[in-house]
């Protein structure tokens, strides 16, 4: 087998390169190697990655391209400064989506200058998110935060994507005072719209150069197609978005569900087409819906290794024991000892069947909890101010999602059958929740490319949407 692309992720732990050939304008998947992370010099580890391809008898051909997202960072920290609660937390999450940023503390111009002080004291960011205010709307609260930065000498780059009116006045406040700051569209300009994906861009390139730093990475870099590191995060984002919607050329497969479970998160992507039809006015007021095309919450306490103590924690132990597909004479307290055995070893591998079913049971919970926190509800009561009526729909709306696509190591290492239900099961019995009215159909990440996939979609969209067509739906 000759591979001319190959598509790296330099993760925290492994580095992978998952092996292509696009001959005859079809492209073909060929396999996928792995080699430990090696900060030190990540050269080492990606040239391991390529020796346990070439021992799948994977060869590369003389013109390879070569093309890479990256974890390893482990995520800019970010703290957002804005004006209202509520805004502030949606505009700041929907910025950091598929950036390589995480979202740390939110503060709004509700709490006292003085505790906004002691979060950018004790967090020390590497990013400061400054919005606040329509365009025409408030420049006061900018205006105070931003003298705070000053005075507190922050090291952070300064995003600024606040009221346009003001925005000169405060890049020259930071300019004195010697603070780097990139200025960006208002991210609020109404209280209809959000747009974000000036202030992601920034933030992406900021994750760029922090992860520069890396020994050899620099190095690596030259040797790719591009000279571009996606955020791992988005690349699986933009495969979702890509499947969904399709290119300017062809129909995507229509609106889905995107479960993303790993050793530290749980993320649920939701990609929904026919929203971007939706008017202004028929999508409302930024803050009391979710009615974007592309949407995605991370669940940071939801993993199944850095964080595993966080799923019995949020469902009590008894409820891990009930989702087992095996009685195997496991008690809730067996439950939380090997939940903190697993954040004490978070390279463990299940020993046996008791303990791979402890591990699904454990992947059941999370996503469970994940979706539930993703999805919308039928309101319990009516809430004027919001304009709600008792049993109306609020929130992110997937009644109608009839496709669940699953990416993670658990998915992976577990029969096809077996991974199926244990999401199926976390579809059942959805309550108030906005999940699908009928079962969704349940597709599997079984070769672990879904990273890949949405790298190479950037440069060969109908090509990669043909693939994953027939790759996860035909």
């Amino acid at each position: 087998m000759l591979a001319n692309i190959l598509v790296y992720d330099i993760g925290s732990t492994y580095t992978k390169a998952a092996a292509f050939s696009d001959e005859g304008g079809r492209l073909a998947y060929l396999g996928r190697g792995q080699s430990p992370t090696t900060l030190s010099d990540v050269m080492e580890g990606t040239r391991g990655a390529e020796e346990a391809l070439r021992a799948q008898g994977i060869d590369f051909a003389p013109e390879l391209r070569r093309y890479s997202s990256c974890s390893a960072a482990g995520g800019l920290r970010m703290v957002a400064l804005g004006y209202m609660p509520r805004v502030t937390v949606k505009a700041a999450k929907e910025v950091a989506m598929t950036a390589g940023a995480r979202v740390m503390q939110v503060v709004s111009a509700d709490e006292p200058l003085s505790f906004r002080r002691e979060v950018l004291r004790e967090i020390n960011p590497d990013i400061i998110l400054l919005s606040g205010g329509t365009d025409g709307g408030d420049e006061a609260c900018v205006l105070e935060n931003a003298d705070m930065i000053c005075e507190l000498k922050s090291k952070a780059t300064v995003i600024l994507g606040c009221n346009r009116y003001i925005q000169r006045t405060v890049a020259e406040k930071f300019a004195a005072a010697g603070i780097e700051c990139v200025r960006v569209p208002n991210i609020m300009p109404t209280i209809h719209e959000l747009k974000v994906a000036p202030a992601r861009t920034a933030i992406h390139e900021q994750f760029i150069r922090q992860i520069t730093r890396a020994r050899g990475l620099l190095e690596f870099q030259s040797t790719l197609e591009d000279r571009v590191v996606v955020p791992t995060p988005g690349a699986v984002l933009l495969a979702s978005e890509l499947l969904a919607k399709g290119s300017y050329e062809q129909e995507g497969s229509g609106a889905l569900i995107l479960v993303d479970i790993g050793g530290a998160t749980t993320d649920i992507h939701s990609a929904i087409p026919e929203l971007e039809k939706l008017t202004i006015e028929e999508r409302g007021l930024v803050i009391n819906n979710e009615k974007q095309f592309s949407y995605r919450t991370v669940e940071g306490n939801l993993g199944l290794r850095v964080s595993a103590m966080g799923i019995p924690d949020a469902v009590g132990p008894k409820a891990v024991v009930r989702a087992m597909d095996g009685g195997f004479g496991v008690e809730p307290d067996d439950v939380l000892d090997y939940t903190e055995d697993l954040e004490r070893h978070t390279d463990h591998i299940p020993a046996d069947e008791r303990e791979a079913s402890l591990d699904r049971a454990l992947a059941s919970c999370a996503i469970s909890v994940a979706l539930r926190r993703h999805a919308g509800v039928y309101a319990q009561e009516a809430d004027p101010v919001m304009g709600a009526m008792a049993g109306t729909a609020m929130g992110r709306d997937l009644r109608n999602v009839r496709r669940v696509l699953c990416v993670g190591g658990i998915f992976v290492h577990t029969d096809e059958a077996r991974g199926r239900e244990l999401v199926r099961r976390c579809f059942a019995d959805p309550g108030i929740s906005l999940l699908p009215l009928e079962e969704p159909e349940i597709l599997l990440d079984r070769d672990y490319i879904f990273y890949a996939l949405g790298v190479l979609g950037k440069h060969f969209p109908d090509m990669v949407l043909d693939f994953m067509k027939e790759h996860y739906i035909e």
